[in-house]
């Protein structure tokens, strides 16, 4: 017996939330036991769905639209886990007529069981089209399952978006065996490709990838804060001090410099991060990067401001208003400067400059670890791309695959 009512609401939660998560893995305020949580309510929903059988599918591709993302996602997994093939072939031609929806549909492969979805990724693999064989390269770059010939087969693909894929997944991968391969495309005319070119083979010890990956760093974009942190951790401690220093003459760099000393991790630059927590449009990441660096928590020890600032650097209401972007920042603390640095007066001595720190430590690879089990996500991606220099031989952690996943690895 279908209750249409129930399944309405049990699609738009599914819908919802799946969306909420595609946000939530790159958020500052979900760690990993928060992910699960969430991921428990989704679980809830597609059961519920699940159960129903075709007419959940029914109810959710109801919902479709030519800008359907989150939709997406929800669909997917059930699709799959149905193995409907019908579901599937109605999936692939929404994808074929939107530039929306690709993500939705890589983050639901991501999202399930390999087994689950292994004979549809082989068959992605082999896709005449350009789109499905780069989501099959992405399904095994989540996964962090090695997709064998078809990776260097895509390598020397004529589309940019599939080359730009493979390498991404074989950086994923730390297929050093394919590193000759990969650095053929580090001038690529697309900057895709270049950027995942090099941002593959600099995780493999290539040092040449690190001049092009400063390129991409200090130029506002998709790839620069990608970039910073890959940079950061390869590039030798001295040259990325000079760097720094360049970049500090510049206001347009004063962002990404902020950010920049918080992945770096030395103390000797906490009181020009709190000289920085005055400046409204830069408190917040100022606050991050401390955090990032000493572990103090700005709101568990009261360290934030208790009246917050009249500010907001998001979109607003006017359609003509250009900037469309939302504000990196909207789930930060805000700081207040005098109770941070009381703190710090009180702690710097447990704090050596030259020193690279995690989160109050010196990197090490056991820091990166404990990060990877009680940090925020921000905190988490930064944990992971350290520990790919501690262990260069083993795949990249996958912060952004389900909960339990991670769990299992760590």
């Amino acid at each position: 017996m279908i209750i249409r009512n129930v399944l309405d609401q049990h699609a738009e939660e599914a819908s919802f939330l799946g969306g909420l998560r595609l946000q939530a893995v790159h958020a500052p305020n979900y760690d990993l036991k928060h992910l699960q949580r969430l991921e428990e309510r989704i679980e809830a929903h597609l059961d519920g769905l699940s159960i129903a059988g075709a007419a959940g599918l029914d109810v959710l591709f109801e919902q479709f639209s030519p800008h359907a993302e989150a939709e997406l996602f929800a669909t997917t997994v059930l699709a799959f886990r149905a193995g409907d093939n019908g579901s599937l072939a109605k999936l692939a031609a929404h994808l074929r007529q939107t530039t929306h929806g690709e993500r939705a549909f890589t983050a639901a492969i991501g999202w399930l069981q390999w087994p689950e979805v292994q004979p549809w990724v082989e068959r992605l693999l082999a896709s005449a089209e350009p789109l499905f064989r780069r989501i099959g390269l992405a399904a095994c770059g989540m996964h962090r399952h090695d997709p064998g010939p078809a990776l260097l087969s895509a390598l020397g693909n004529a589309d940019s978006h599939v080359l730009a894929r493979a390498a991404r997944t074989a950086g994923e991968l730390r297929r050093r065996d394919l590193m000759r391969d990969i650095r053929v495309h580090r001038l690529h005319a697309d900057a895709a490709v270049r950027f995942w070119a090099n941002w593959a083979t600099a995780q493999m010890g290539d040092e040449e990838a690190l001049g092009p990956l400063r390129l991409f760093a200090e130029h506002a974009g998709p790839f620069s804060l990608r970039a910073l942190r890959v940079l950061l951790c390869w590039q030798a401690r001295e040259t990325s001090v000079t760097w720094l220093r360049g970049l500090m003459q510049s206001t347009a760099h004063r962002r990404l410099v902020i950010q920049a000393v918080g992945l770096f991790g030395d103390p000797f630059s906490v009181p020009w991060l709190i000289q920085h927590m005055q400046a409204l449009p830069f408190a917040r990441a100022a606050g991050e990067a401390f955090s990032l660096i000493t572990g103090a928590d700005l709101a568990e020890l009261d360290l934030e401001l208790r009246d917050y600032p009249d500010y907001d650097a998001g979109p607003t209401d006017d359609p003509g208003d250009p900037n469309v972007e939302m504000d990196p920042d909207t789930d930060l603390a805000w700081p207040d400067p005098l109770k941070v640095d009381a703190w710090w007066q009180a702690n710097r001595t447990g704090f050596q400059a030259g020193t690279g720190y995690l989160l109050g430590k010196p990197f090490s690879e056991a820091q990166c670890l404990a990060v990877l089990r009680d940090g925020s996500q921000r905190q988490r991606i930064a944990a992971a791309t350290l520990l790919a220099r501690f262990i260069p031989t083993r795949p990249l952690f996958p912060t952004s695959a389900p909960a339990a996943r991670q769990l299992n690895l760590l």
